[in-house]
């Protein structure tokens, strides 16, 4: 490893965690940084899920409050996210590095358009949780403390392992489309949901992170960089987001993003 990879990518890290903790979209910093260090896109595409999955680990234990009392919902949730979770992991690994490489541009495009609709997102589930609660939707039960409560339906367990599979595939916006998909399907309170999505998402990246371990395909110095400085990224990233409003680093995550997917585009 050349000393300036190992920089670019722990600055990365630390940016990739900062920014996953403010905004989401971590993954569009850390990718690009691997690649430039020369990696293939299929073994940076792997070693960023390895190296980046502390942040989600960080971001569930910050949630233990609002996901108190959710066990009852999460646990019918969280075995169609683990197994869409294997199953995005396997058929990565299925994935020729050629095949890989032609699709992974669309991939970036795909995470851009889901971390730029994040706001609009965010604004429908509180619509939803509104409406609901004025009773003018579909009704639902609310708990002693009044904390709203909904069973799981066929539905929503099917939305979460296609993004299971999403998330283990490329990663990208998994914590967007989680959101979403929880969101409207199982309406609650937008802290509650924020928090269910963070352990979810935890859980798929877990399970994938586990079976590339097993393949043995990522750079493990690279994603030894990458686990401590996006952990270290995530801790100062409440600070950064105090400093400078969400709406800004997502728009600039976002830019980089899309710069990066007509490069791998072009040049394929």
């Amino acid at each position: 490893m050349r000393p300036a990879d190992g920089g670019l990518v722990a600055a990365a890290g630390l940016l990739a965690g900062a920014v996953n903790a403010a905004a989401g979209g971590g993954t569009l910093i850390a990718f690009p940084a691997l690649l430039a260090t020369g990696m293939p896109a299929l073994t940076a595409n792997i070693t960023s899920s390895v190296g980046l999955v502390t942040g989600y680990a960080g971001g569930a234990l910050g949630y233990r409050r609002e996901l108190a009392g959710q066990a009852a919902r999460l646990r019918p949730l969280g075995v169609p996210a683990l197994l869409g979770g294997l199953t995005g992991a396997v058929l990565l690994l299925a994935t020729p590095v050629g095949a890989f490489r032609a699709v992974v541009g669309y991939l970036v495009l795909v995470a851009c358009g889901l971390l730029g609709t994040q706001p609009w997102l965010a604004r429908l589930v509180a619509g939803r949780r509104a409406r609901l609660v004025a009773g003018r939707a579909a009704p639902i039960m609310l708990t002693n403390n009044g904390v709203a409560t909904a069973g799981v339906t066929w539905p929503t367990r099917g939305g979460v392992f296609l993004a299971g599979v999403y998330g283990s595939y490329f990663g990208a916006g998994l914590g967007v489309l989680l959101l979403g998909i929880l969101g409207i399907l199982l309406p609650d309170n937008i802290q509650r949901t924020n928090a269910a999505k963070t352990l979810l998402s935890f859980g798929i990246n877990t399970i994938g992170v586990t079976v590339f371990v097993v393949s043995a395909q990522a750079s493990w110095a690279f994603a030894a960089i990458l686990l401590v400085t996006s952990c270290v990224g995530g801790l100062l990233g409440a600070r950064l987001a105090r400093l400078l409003p969400a709406a800004a680093l997502r728009g600039t995550v976002v830019i980089l993003g899309l710069i990066v997917a007509v490069v791998l585009i072009v040049s394929r």
